[in-house]
């Protein structure tokens, strides 16, 4: 193993100070929600036609970091959304 660099060191101490979300991509989510003009509701059906089940109520726990969010779904969200899953988990600044 080699040591983090600098700018890894800061990555995971920003990670640290959000250990109370259940993920990282929730504000992320309801940005490009937004950017698209669509509905919780409406981001929950595509969901559930991408094969996911969720409802409205998971997909506000998601934005609000209440709610883990597996990689599966975060691969169909990424897609859903159109942006990568790099962008979802971004750390905003």
């Amino acid at each position: 193993c080699r040591p983090l660099t600098q700018k890894e060191e800061s990555a995971v101490e920003d990670i640290r100070l959000q250990r109370d979300e259940k993920n990282l991509c929730g504000n992320r989510v309801k940005e490009a929600r937004a950017r698209l003009n669509i509905t919780q509701t409406d981001l929950a059906a595509r969901l559930q036609v991408a094969g996911i089940t969720m409802e409205r109520d998971s997909v506000s726990r998601i934005e609000i970091g209440t709610r883990f969010v597996t990689d599966y779904e975060l691969a169909v969200l990424a897609k859903i959304l159109g942006v990568s899953m790099e962008w979802l988990t971004e750390n905003e600044q």
